[in-house]
């Protein structure tokens, strides 16, 4: 839905800037039409106050991985693995603006065409499509 990038640290701005994104995206507005959970890890920048305040605001339900578990963070560690192995590897990256100018076709593809094995060797979007 949406996604940021840095080379330095996350701060609680720059989630509370994605969270809206994904909102604007999503549904098209700055609220969400039903409650929306929206899970992340522990650091500072999503338990911050102004990350709380931005996502009620935005009918966001925060919730949190577990501390010190690491299997919470299991999907998206095989994701950005995915990303690395099958994307980023088959590039030529330049630097960060080449990289932040093919993500939303990487995206598109993971989620369109890239088989998943967990999906019985289909993207998401046909899984779901076929699942409907």
């Amino acid at each position: 839905m949406a996604w940021s990038a840095t080379t330095t640290g996350v701060s609680a701005e720059m989630v509370c800037d994605l969270m809206i994104a994904c909102c604007e995206h999503r549904f098209g507005a700055t609220k969400t039409p039903h409650p929306v959970e929206w899970l992340s890890d522990n650091g500072s920048a999503y338990i911050a106050k102004e990350t709380a305040q931005t996502a009620a605001a935005l009918g966001l339900r925060l919730l949190f991985t577990p501390v010190r578990w690491p299997q919470s963070n299991g999907i998206a560690e095989v994701f950005v693995k995915t990303l690395k192995r099958d994307y980023a590897r088959l590039a030529i990256l330049a630097d960060a603006e080449t990289v932040m100018r093919l993500l939303p076709a990487w995206f598109e593809d993971y989620n369109t065409i890239h088989p998943h094995s967990g999906l019985r060797m289909l993207s998401p979007r046909k899984y779901l499509s076929r699942s409907a």
